[in-house]
């Protein structure tokens, strides 16, 4: 799990207006960043692990950080003896430390083509962080020049008038529970876990995620409430699209919500916003213990608080999400989950900390930059390769690119529904069946 590395980015000075905000040309990368692109050996691990280039968008991350080294030096790409960035002949691009990056050095959509999911990182045997430098770049683009692709901007707009990216009306971020009964926590004194819900909320598919999950709280007898409609967006999606500013503006109201309340942990279905919690809060003052909901379920099911029978519904694989696993080096939960399950996890070749990315994270879907194939279904090839029938997931944008692909395919169970289809009532309820004609006529 990379040495113990530090995942979470770097925050920006957005008070310091000297400097531009985010990277334009190479002298603008901090003098460490400079030395790591200095220091690829061209050993091509990073090309070989990257989604985006095995899908043909225009993005090589070996061959990103050795213009990055073109532009320290001066000069241009003609030498490169590499893969180029497919779609983009080599001998076209050139730079100096002193000239913007973007349309000299590179293009704007080989940055946007990253999904940010590390596995260049993980690979790279010179720890170059890759994906910091592509997101530092990004910055630049979004903050200085305004020029996020596609349906980026209407993303971002979205974020600053309604909290969420969708740009949903923020009081229906509760309509997925209307039946549930949840405490809020503005009316609860103090609780064991905080349920981070998400943007999935206003996702119907992931709201069946949600609700399974919060069915397996309430039969493990949790002590939980929801912050209910003073929830905003974590920031995920604007920080990797370069947009610190709405990033911090949302993480700081969302620090602030959470200072009046009192909670053990935070818990969450989505792998973006426990990385975003527990990682980049704290540099703002949110220091929490924070939990994805397979970690909290292992440990549930481990004290024996939940009563489930074997799982018979067919053969299942597990599809590790970037941010749960290269991110949190967090692998072995959601296989105990299984295990106890009954499950016994066809693993594909691509699994743990070599895991092919969904191609959800980074904002890819939605700045969208075309490519030969798209990545959920490379990743589905993986899945079909080992025969399951079904592949469990954990986080609403693993469901949402591989419920994507076409049928015929595996069924996409979130490991919250295979938990809750397993649980078994405890033995008292047969009384209460029985008292059940009474309350009615009462």
């Amino acid at each position: 799990f990379g040495g113990g590395r530090s995942t979470g980015l770097k925050a920006l000075d957005l008070t310091d207006r000297s400097a531009p905000l985010g990277v334009e040309k190479p002298k603008d990368f901090t003098w460490n960043q400079l030395l790591g692109f200095d220091a690829c050996v061209q050993c091509g691990k990073c090309e070989a692990a990257c989604p985006a280039f095995a899908a043909g968008q225009p993005l090589n991350p070996k061959k990103l950080i050795q213009d990055m080294v073109v532009g320290l030096a001066g000069g241009t790409d003609a030498h490169f003896a590499g893969s180029p960035y497919p779609g983009k002949p080599i001998g076209e691009h050139g730079g100096n430390p002193y000239q913007p990056i973007v349309n000299g050095l590179v293009d704007a959509e080989t940055l946007w083509s990253c999904t940010t999911c590390r596995a260049c990182v993980e690979e790279c045997p010179m720890m170059i962080e890759h994906v910091d430098a592509i997101i530092d770049m990004r910055r630049f683009l979004t903050l200085e020049k305004g020029a996020t692709p596609n349906n980026g901007a209407q993303v971002l707009d979205n974020l600053i008038a309604t909290d969420n990216p969708g740009g949903f009306a923020p009081g229906g971020r509760m309509n997925w529970a209307a039946d549930l009964n949840l405490n809020v926590m503005r009316d609860t004194p103090s609780v064991d876990v905080l349920f981070w819900v998400g943007d999935g909320a206003f996702d119907m598919r992931n709201q069946r995620t949600l609700r399974a999950f919060v069915k397996v709280l309430k039969a493990a007898k949790v002590s939980f409430a929801v912050l209910g409609l003073e929830e905003r967006d974590s920031g995920d999606v604007a920080r990797r699209l370069g947009d610190e500013a709405t990033f911090q503006a949302l993480a700081k109201r969302n620090i602030q919500t959470l200072a009046q309340y009192r909670f053990k942990r935070i818990v969450t279905c989505d792998p973006h916003s426990f990385h975003v919690l527990k990682n980049e809060y704290p540099a703002f003052g949110g220091e929490y213990l924070v939990q994805h909901h397979s970690t909290y379920m292992a440990e549930l099911l481990a004290a024996g608080q939940l009563n489930v029978s074997a799982d018979t519904g067919g053969s299942v694989t597990y599809h590790d999400p970037c941010y749960l696993g290269r991110y949190n080096g967090e692998y072995e939960a959601p296989r105990a989950v299984l295990r106890a399950l009954g499950i016994e996890v066809k693993e594909m070749q691509r699994s743990g900390f070599r895991s092919r990315c969904c191609g959800g994270g980074g904002g890819a879907p939605i700045t969208d930059i075309p490519g030969k194939q798209r990545i959920p279904d490379m990743r589905m090839d993986d899945i079909r390769e080992t025969g399951a029938e079904r592949v469990a997931v954990g986080c609403p944008q693993c469901t949402a690119m591989l419920e994507g692909v076409v049928e015929p395919r595996p069924l996409i169970k979130d490991i919250a529904e295979l938990v809750a289809d397993a649980l078994v009532e405890p033995a008292a309820s047969a009384k209460t069946t029985q008292r059940a004609p009474e309350e009615v006529i009462a």
